[in-house]
C-alpha cells in the first residue's frame, strides 16, 4: 500500500524483534500492551483501505484522538452508501445522511482496524505462536512485522505491522490455511501532525440537526440469563458479554436479532445472534457464508430458534459453537 505521513511520534520504543525474541508469555503481553498503550496515547488522521479475498474492498477516512482520559474517534466511508461512525469510548454514535438517521447504540467495539481487542499473553500463547518475520516501511514509518501462527485448526493466523516509533499498528492481515491473505487492513496514509481534539470531534458527533435520532436500547445480559448454555467449551472460545435488543426500537430493514453473545480467544471474535425461527424468512438446513476472513454459518437449533454465527474463524469453529448451544432446563 503507498502513502505518506508528515510527522512521527517521538521517541522510538524497544522494537517488536527484541519484545518477542523468546516469544513467551510474558513478551507477547508486553507487546499487546504496548500496540494498546499506542492507541490510548496518539491522536492523528488518516487514510485506511480494508480488503478482502472475496473481492470486496472498502476505504475509509479516521480521525482519532484522545486527552488522556477520553478517546473519540471519527471514521468516515469513503465508497458505498455515505455512513459515518463516531466512537466514544463504548458510546457509538453511526450518521446516515441518506436516511437523515443517526443511530446511537451503547456498546463495546473491540477489535476494528488499527486497534486489537485486550487479550492477556498467556491466553493468546496458549492458542497463538508469535515471531518477528521482518521490518518494512509503511506509511513512511519502519515497522516490525510479528507473525501469530494459530496452534490449531480452529482459528485464522494474523500478520500484524507495528509501527516502531509508536507502536501503532499499521497494516493488519488475517491468514488462511497456507498462509493464503483472506483479509488485509493497511494505512494508505498517516498524520500525527496537528491532529484532531477531543472537542473538535466531540462537537461534531453532537451535532445531530437535520437527523433523526434512533436510540437502540441494549441490555448487557449473560447466555445463562437468557436461557442459553454451552454444552461443552469450544477450545479457547470463552464467553464473553451478551446483549439483548427490544426489535421493536429499530425499524424493520435495520433490525438485528434480539439477543447477541459474543465469545473470544483473545484476538478472534465470534458473535451469536439468537431469533425466533420463521419458515418463511429462515431456511431448513443450514446456510453458510464466504466473505474472506469473516465467515457466517445460520442454522436452526433447539427447535425453534434460528441461530446465526459470524466471526472470522473457520467454519468449522462456528459449527462447534453452534452445536454446543443449548437451552438451559
Amino acid at each position: 500500500m503507498g502513502g505518506n505521513v508528515w510527522a512521527t511520534p517521538p521517541e522510538p520504543e524497544r522494537p517488536a524483534s527484541v519484545a518477542l525474541r523468546s516469544a513467551a508469555p510474558a513478551d507477547i503481553q508486553q507487546w499487546m500492551e504496548r500496540i494498546h498503550r499506542a492507541s490510548r496515547e496518539y491522536s492523528y488522521s488518516g487514510s485506511f483501505v480494508v480488503w478482502s479475498s472475496s473481492g470486496a474492498m472498502a476505504s475509509s477516512r479516521i480521525w482519532h484522538a484522545t486527552d488522556g482520559k477520553v478517546q473519540i474517534e471519527r471514521i468516515e466511508a469513503l465508497n458505498g452508501s455515505p455512513r459515518t461512525v463516531f466512537r466514544r469510548d463504548d458510546l457509538v454514535r453511526t450518521f446516515l445522511p441518506q436516511a437523515q438517521m443517526v443511530k446511537e447504540e451503547q456498546r463495546d467495539m473491540p477489535g476494528l482496524f488499527p486497534h486489537l481487542p485486550q487479550a492477556e499473553g498467556a491466553a493468546l500463547a496458549s492458542h497463538y505462536q508469535a515471531r518477528v518475520v521482518g521490518s518494512e516501511r509503511v506509511v513512511g514509518q519502519e515497522a516490525d512485522i510479528v507473525l501469530l501462527q494459530p496452534k490449531d485448526a480452529l482459528r485464522f493466523g494474523y500478520r500484524i505491522w507495528t509501527a516502531r516509533t509508536s507502536g501503532l499498528v499499521v497494516k493488519l492481515q488475517t491468514l488462511g490455511p497456507q498462509g493464503r491473505v483472506l483479509e488485509q487492513a493497511a494505512f494508505s496514509q498517516l498524520d500525527f501532525d496537528a491532529p484532531p481534539t477531543v472537542s473538535q470531534l466531540a462537537a461534531l458527533m453532537n451535532d445531530t440537526r437535520g437527523f433523526r435520532v434512533l436510540t437502540i436500547p441494549l441490555a448487557k445480559t449473560t447466555a445463562k440469563d437468557a436461557g442459553w448454555q454451552m454444552r461443552q467449551p469450544v477450545a479457547g472460545f470463552s464467553p464473553g458479554d451478551c446483549y439483548k435488543r427490544e426489535a421493536s426500537s429499530m425499524p424493520m430493514a435495520m433490525a438485528l436479532p434480539p439477543l447477541q453473545c459474543i465469545f473470544s480467544d483473545g484476538l478472534a471474535t465470534v458473535s451469536l445472534f439468537f431469533e425466533p425461527y420463521d419458515a418463511a424468512r429462515h431456511a431448513r438446513e443450514p446456510r453458510r457464508m464466504d466473505m474472506g476472513a469473516t465467515q457466517t454459518l445460520a442454522m436452526k437449533v433447539a427447535g425453534d430458534t434460528w441461530l446465526t454465527a459470524v466471526g472470522e474463524v473457520p467454519q468449522e469453529t462456528l459449527r462447534l459453537l453452534a452445536e454446543q448451544v443449548e437451552p438451559l432446563r
